[in-house]
């Protein structure tokens, strides 16, 4: 495991979500400050979700790539008197993720796929059915999220229905406390879960600093998730110093253990 001790990390993540990330790095040592780049809310309509799911019984597949998801689907389902433990007989789940299939597992109603890789390619390469006549329903975020799912699905003859769950969007701007890190250089590392939250975050960096915000990270180690947020990092940020294999929470710490020369 990492050792992150005296190490100060700032975490990206949506403010309800800051938890469970924080409780990994200080586990391993690190001092936490929280930097919420993104705000759940519900999508601007929920007609498509709620018409999807009232069909639920006509779907063979029902595919969650993140929590969040999880989460808007049961909300929405015990507004019908239903819940996700208690779905049709016919239909499976897949979850793409640790923490999407835990969700699910607490609801008692965990997930029947959970690819081995937590990316959605893994999802599409593992796949334990042919794609020709199934029926998929796929809750995702309301923008900014990827079509790859649906398309490759589309592509293998599977009949996709895509609909937004909910959304995320930018928060009004930096804590305090992110801000006076950033001005002091206390910190060492700052880590991404999600594109969004690297453009997100730069956006407030740029709202609190002004044209040269980019150059409160020098000296600043860059670590992603995964491979789509690395090369939005690289897009924005022009560099990322280190990226999660696995690409999750647990992974992420390791990860800037790996960047910062702490632990194994």
């Amino acid at each position: 495991m990492a050792d992150l001790g005296g190490r100060t990390i700032a975490v990206t993540r949506a403010e309800t979500q800051l938890g469970e990330a924080r409780r990994l790095f200080e586990a391993a040592g690190a001092s936490v400050v929280d930097l919420p780049a993104l705000v759940v809310t519900p999508p601007d309509e929920w007609g498509p979700l709620d018409d999807a799911l009232a069909e639920l019984e006509d779907f063979h597949w029902l595919v969650f790539s993140s929590g969040n998801g999880v989460e808007a689907v049961e909300q929405r389902l015990r507004r019908l008197g239903r819940s996700l433990a208690h779905r049709p007989s016919g239909l499976r789940i897949a979850a793409v993720g640790r923490k999407t299939a835990r969700q699910l597992e607490a609801l008692g109603a965990p997930a029947d796929f959970i690819p081995p890789s937590f990316v959605a390619d893994s999802l599409l390469e593992h796949f334990p059915a042919p794609g020709w006549g199934l029926r998929l329903l796929l809750p995702r975020v309301q923008s900014g999220g990827r079509t790859l799912l649906a398309e490759a699905f589309a592509e293998a003859g599977a009949r996709v229905v895509e609909v937004a769950a909910y959304e995320t969007r930018c928060p009004a701007g930096l804590p305090s406390a992110a801000v006076a890190a950033l001005e002091q250089g206390r910190l060492d590392g700052i880590t991404f879960s999600s594109c969004k939250t690297v453009s997100h975050t730069c956006t407030m960096l740029e709202a609190a600093f002004g044209p040269s915000w980019v150059t409160q990270l020098e000296g600043v180690a860059v670590v992603s998730i995964g491979p789509q947020t690395s090369e939005r990092c690289r897009a924005l940020l022009g560099r990322v110093d280190g990226e999660a294999d696995p690409h999750d929470l647990a992974g992420l710490v390791e990860a800037c253990g790996r960047c910062l020369g702490a632990g194994p």
